[in-house]
């Protein structure tokens, strides 16, 4: 047998390791979503003690190299916490606080891209705090963010990249096994390339069909 010759094995390694990075990305995506929202809403009632917290963790999170967060969370946690972490539980966590941070802060910059004129006239009509939240400033707020969001998500598959250097077995790490196996690096990480590849137009391009979507009531209509 030939081992440097590709096998239709391959590609199913390939299969299960592209599989790998696109679920670690739409889970880390979603929870650092949820996570980025809840701490601008913090930020938008200014609540006293919260805000600096979140300011002081999202600049940690965003001025820090992530391989940096991934050791620390995968080496620190059993030392400190004497938490014993998997390397896909400490893939998670630390791409979900990395993606937070980055959102909250394109999340930030949307809020407050709302004209404050806005804000104004609706509390002039009665509207509370979470109203004005969810029907003046949020769908606003949405068209505003939606391009900056294509753009981290597609930086934020490619960094999933990195788990594999604690041993998350994703499109990386099947690369590195393959090109161990048929030492032929020049095929081997071209391919993976291209799968990367693939997968980043793939967010662009339905990214690009909502931001279209959104972006639908501000279009000129004509007299």
């Amino acid at each position: 047998m030939d081992y440097s010759a590709f096998t239709s094995y391959d590609l199913v390694l390939l299969a299960q390791g592209l599989g790998v990075s696109v679920l670690l990305f739409v889970v880390t995506f979603a929870i650092g979503l949820v996570l980025a929202l809840s701490w601008a809403t913090i930020r938008f009632y200014r609540i006293p003690v919260a805000v600096p917290l979140v300011t002081t963790l999202t600049e940690i999170l965003k001025n820090s190299p992530v391989l940096v967060q991934l050791f620390l969370v995968f080496f620190g946690l059993p030392v400190f916490a004497k938490i014993n972490v998997t390397p896909v539980e400490a893939a998670v966590i630390t791409l979900s606080g990395n993606t937070a941070a980055f959102i909250y802060v394109i999340a930030v910059s949307a809020i407050e891209s709302v004209g404050r004129d806005q804000v104004e006239a609706a509390r002039v009509f009665g509207l509370s705090r979470w109203q004005i939240l969810r029907k003046v400033i949020s769908p606003q707020a949405s068209a505003f963010a939606i391009g900056p969001l294509i753009g981290l998500a597609v930086n934020q598959l490619q960094v999933t990249s990195l788990v594999s250097a604690i041993g998350v077995v994703d499109l990386t790490k099947i690369g590195n096994i393959l090109n161990l196996r048929t030492l032929k690096p020049f095929i081997v990480w071209t391919l993976i390339g291209v799968l990367y590849w693939l997968c980043s137009k793939a967010i662009a391009y339905f990214g690009g069909r909502l931001e279209v979507r959104l972006r639908a009531h501000s279009a000129w209509k004509g007299l």
